[in-house]
Parts: structure tokens; C-alpha cells; sequence
């Protein structure tokens, strides 16, 4: 008795310039769920600004875990991080940092965080349609407060992006996004922004969340300026948690 192939074993999943039967790109989902496998991450936006968690794990004893860097400034006013792939990340965030650059030479003014994300969605869509390439296998939340005010992208590999109030990524991400589903408020402060941020990340980690597996950065209404808090603020923010 013979039984019918799967769509994946006939082929469809080698390259991204075919459909299966079912109008899937195979390819893509891979990379989706590549990105899945990434350290948690979240996003928060409220009215006072943006916040951006992230999770930093040490793989090895010998890895200089300060050093290790999850969440990047882009432009004075946007901030950036993604879960997957680090190499595949790591360029699109120079592409972006690139992009910011080119614009604000050209207009003499500060890049919007939508025109950025479709500019960086655009160049990841490319590589969803072309043989001989794979999609880029990352995630990334794009945080930033523009004229227009507080926004917050995820930027997915088939080069779809959605803007989000609050959002989890990675393994940990269901169960952080489960936190920021019955406790975010639009009108909640930065502060508690962070807060929430911090306490969500720390629900989808394997580990005690501290200030060596944690990174926060943070883009204020008032200011329009990224930063990343240091030790001591994360400190404070864990002692307010009880962590």
C-alpha cells in the first residue's frame, strides 16, 4: 500500500521560488520558526514611551556575558533587537543604522520608526522570492518615538511587519506575551512599562532573571531618545519586582 508524499518531501521546501499545492512557502515557515528558537524578547509601548527587554544567556563559562549585546540603538530616537539567527540579525541592524544615516543626510531630519521597518521589511522580502538565497532567520522589534509618537514594529522574515502594543518573541515568548495580555494598560507609566517588560521576559526564562541576563532599553516621549539602562537602574527595577 502506498501513501501520498508530503508536500515538503516533493521538493517545495528547497527553494523559496516555488509554492507548494497548498500556497506555502516552506523555506519561510522554516525560518519562522528559527527565529522561535531565539532568547525571549519583548516590547512594550505605552504613551510615555517605548521599552524593549531582552534575555542574555551565558552557553558557555568562558563567554564574557557583559559584552554580549541583545538590544542596539539605531538613531538617536530608535531602538532595535531581534531573536534567531545573530549573524542574520546583526546585518539588518547595520542596514538599518545605514539606512537612518542616509536619511537624515538627504532630509536633515530624523528617520520615521514605520518608513525604517518597511524599508528593512522590503529587503527581507527580497529574499523570500529569489532561488539561491534563504530568507533571513530572525524576528526583530523595532521601538522608537518619531513625531507621529511611541511606535512599535515586529519585523517578521517573510518581510511582514505588524505594529504592536506589546509583544513577546522567542522560546519564552507565549508565556511572556500570556503576562503582557492580562496586566498591560495604555495608560500605564514608562516605569511600569519596564516593569511589566522585566516581569515578562523573566516568565519565559529558564534561569533567575538579573542584571547580567537581562537588557533593557528604553525611548522616552519627552526626550525621543534611546537608551539602555545601566546595572544600577535594572538593579532597582528587579528590587521593586522582589527578584
Amino acid at each position: 500500500m502506498s501513501f501520498p508524499t508530503p508536500p515538503a518531501m516533493m521538493g517545495y521546501d528547497r527553494t523559496t521560488a516555488m509554492f507548494s499545492p497548498d500556497g506555502r512557502l516552506f523555506q519561510v515557515e522554516y525560518a519562522m520558526e528559527a527565529a522561535k528558537r531565539g532568547w525571549t524578547m519583548v516590547g512594550v509601548r505605552v504613551r510615555e514611551g517605548v521599552v524593549i527587554v531582552a534575555e542574555k544567556r551565558k552557553t558557555h563559562p568562558l563567554i564574557d556575558i557583559e559584552h554580549l549585546e541583545k538590544i542596539y540603538m539605531v538613531d538617536e530616537h530608535i531602538g532595535a533587537g531581534f531573536v534567531g539567527f545573530g549573524s542574520d540579525g546583526r546585518v539588518l541592524i547595520d542596514y538599518a543604522r545605514l539606512l537612518a544615516v542616509q536619511y537624515k543626510f538627504t532630509f536633515g531630519e530624523r528617520i520615521g520608526v514605520e518608513y525604517l521597518t518597511k524599508q528593512i521589511c522590503d529587503v527581507m522580502q527580497i529574499y523570500t522570492q529569489h532561488g539561491g538565497v534563504r530568507p533571513f532567520g530572525v524576528t526583530l522589534i523595532i521601538g522608537g518615538v518619531d513625531e507621529t509618537g511611541p511606535k512599535l514594529f515586529v519585523a517578521e522574515p517573510s518581510g511582514q511587519y505588524i505594529s504592536y502594543k506589546a509583544h513577546g518573541l522567542g522560546q519564552g515568548g507565549a508565556q511572556a506575551t500570556e503576562v503582557l495580555q492580562r496586566e498591560y494598560r495604555e495608560d500605564m507609566s514608562l516605569e511600569s512599562a519596564v516593569l511589566l517588560g522585566i516581569k515578562a521576559v523573566a516568565a519565559g526564562m529558564e534561569g533567575k532573571p538579573s542584571t547580567e541576563t537581562l537588557e533593557v532599553g528604553v525611548v522616552d516621549t519627552k526626550t525621543r531618545r534611546f537608551r539602555k539602562l545601566t546595572k544600577e537602574e535594572l538593579q532597582r527595577f528587579l528590587t521593586k519586582l522582589g527578584v
